[in-house]
């Protein structure tokens, strides 16, 4: 075989070896289900959940129960159920000291001893709702009405209050930039709080919605998503520096919660509408390359991006005994980048 041709062959070969593996990919769903986990609880809303990574445990708020639920992400079972949790809403879990902080609507923000599952500190927060641990600076968020309050992790002790103008929704942190922010609705913007001065340094208003909701944060490319519910459900995304509105995608209705993917870069949406919307970049735009079909109300959800899972709650349904939580794998799979040899 003369060189021509063998060159000829190779690259043939190389062409029907890619084409098979971009039809691969296109086969691939973006979400596959691996795991579906039963618990106690009466008809009503699930609220936000919290990953251990590491301890392999899922916390999830009963809202309906009042209580503060516990999974076992390897045996697959409730693990335990915390009492006394009233109108449960944000979760966050704090790996270094094994706390999980819970807002609850009735009134406080409650720290409590992951291991015991013991509370150790009860700080009132009227209307708690979205919790935040900051692992740089060792304080925890709690937004309550058209407030944030800024607490020590260790003792709930209340270290500033930072008034944000209007009632406070979902927020997002950039640990680097020290900047927390934070969707507020009446007028809709997003408040960009800094952390070291504790005060809203900058408004970006939003034109594109009167409903604006959850956010997730792109760090990398300085990147914010809104989304949006109202009669015009989308997901906006907007300029974290400038705070300019770069595009929209419209969603099923119904959104809670929203999340970043940064490894497949793209969001996921969870809808209560019935769906999680699963959005990528394609050129200039942003479009909905599945919608994954979840029970009706299933709209809040939690993504760890270390394990690849989107971990989706979902309300008791007709027939069952409780509620559930659903587990999807992120596909395609990808393999963290090897680190760096040193010198």
């Amino acid at each position: 075989m003369n060189a021509v041709k063998f060159l000829t062959l190779a690259a043939a070969l190389l062409l029907a070896t890619s084409n098979v593996a971009s039809a691969a990919d296109k086969d691939v769903p973006p979400l596959e289900l691996v795991q579906t986990i039963a618990f106690k609880g009466v008809d009503g809303t699930l609220d936000h959940l919290a990953v251990d990574a590491k301890g392999g445990r899922l916390f999830v708020a009963n809202k309906a129960n009042n209580t503060l639920d516990v999974v076992d992400l390897k045996a697959g079972k409730l693990l335990r159920q915390i009492p006394d949790q009233g109108k449960v809403s944000g979760v966050s879990f704090n790996a270094e000291l094994d706390m999980v902080y819970v807002g609850n609507g009735a009134g406080v923000c409650n720290g409590i001893d992951a291991k015991e599952y013991k509370v150790v500190f009860s700080t009132p927060c009227e209307k708690a709702d979205n919790v935040y641990y900051h692992s740089g600076n060792k304080m925890v968020y709690v937004q309550h009405g058209e407030t944030v309050s800024v607490l020590d992790a260790k003792t709930g002790e209340v270290k500033a209050t930072i008034a944000v103008g209007g009632p406070v929704k979902e927020f997002r942190v950039d640990k680097k930039a020290n900047k927390l922010f934070i969707n507020v609705g009446k007028p809709n913007c997003i408040a960009v709080i800094d952390l070291v001065k504790n005060e809203v340094a900058a408004r970006f208003p939003l034109t594109m919605t009167d409903s604006n909701g959850p956010l997730a944060y792109d760090n990398k490319a300085g990147l914010l998503f809104v989304g949006c519910g109202g009669k015009k459900p989308m997901i906006i995304a907007v300029d974290a520096k400038s705070g300019k509105e770069l595009a929209n995608v419209e969603i099923p209705a119904g959104i809670d919660n929203l999340h970043f993917d940064s490894k497949r870069n793209r969001l996921y949406a969870s809808c209560g509408d019935g769906a999680v919307a699963v959005v990528e970049k394609k050129d200039d735009k942003y479009v909905v390359i599945a919608n994954v079909a979840t029970p009706k109300k299933s709209k809040t959800s939690i993504f760890n991006g270390g394990l690849d899972r989107l971990f989706v709650a979902v309300p008791k349904q007709e027939g069952k005994d409780g509620p559930e939580v659903r587990v999807y794998e992120a596909k395609p799979k990808i393999e963290a980048a090897p680190a760096t040899p040193k010198p």
